[in-house]
């Protein structure tokens, strides 16, 4: 059996995992912190939406012993510091061939930025998620310029359909940004170990320190046979 590391480690990107995750996480580190749903806010009227639910809700005796610690907010307006780093990933030719290989080949990745099990709303129109997807993982959108402020100048009014799709993608390119951008911060914040299960975000996170020089402990645990 693995001895357990008594440092403490940041789940990342999202605000839940696996159960089977969570297990192999407790068994390599002391506890496991996690980040509260990410709602960014780009405009007074338009933003992501939010939902309250938390790892302890499902396992309140972790949250007792200290296993799990969360509650740590990442939403409303992005910040100038966030902003110029999400436009730095933007503008970075292979971190922006890394996000598209995984928006396009990794439904795991897909789904965590898009239900595309349902319609979807692309603009004025409201389109059947496979057919959104097929428009969306088109090569032509890893070259397409992305800033926070073009997607701010999209977003809380009604949009035609090609630029309904230029939104859609670069709000997915935005939240994929901004939720690795969290996670070094937080992690720096509160002396954590940055750690996943999803290999394209591993690999977009350890591109972005590369860029940016930051020096952070990036742990994987790959899913597998879940």
């Amino acid at each position: 059996m693995t001895a357990v590391d008594e440092t403490q480690a940041l789940y990342y990107p999202f605000h839940l995992c696996h159960a089977r995750t969570l297990q192999r996480l407790l068994e390599r580190y002391r506890a496991v912190h996690f980040r509260d749903y990410m709602a960014l806010r780009l405009t007074p009227l338009s933003g992501t939406t939010a939902y309250n639910d938390r790892m302890g809700a499902f396992f309140p005796e972790l949250v007792e012993s200290g296993r799990i610690v969360q509650g740590y907010s990442v939403g409303g307006p992005l910040d100038r510091e966030t902003a110029d780093a999400v436009d730095r990933d933007l503008a970075d030719t292979i971190w922006r061939s890394l996000y598209h290989q995984a928006f396009a080949t990794d439904r795991r990745f897909q789904s965590g930025l898009l239900d595309l099990s349902h319609e979807i709303r692309i603009g004025d129109r409201t389109v059947p998620g496979p057919a959104a997807l097929l428009r969306l993982v088109d090569e032509t959108w890893k070259s397409e310029r992305y800033t926070v402020e073009d997607l701010r100048s999209l977003s809380g009014r009604p949009l035609p359909l090609d630029d309904g799709y230029r939104h859609a993608y670069g709000i997915a390119l935005l939240q994929t940004s901004a939720s690795l951008i969290y996670t070094v911060r937080l992690a720096g914040q509160h002396g954590l170990v940055a750690v996943t299960d999803s290999e394209p975000h591993y690999r977009l996170l350890a591109r972005t320190c590369e860029r940016e020089g930051w020096t952070l402990r990036n742990d994987l645990i790959p899913r597998r046979d879940y």
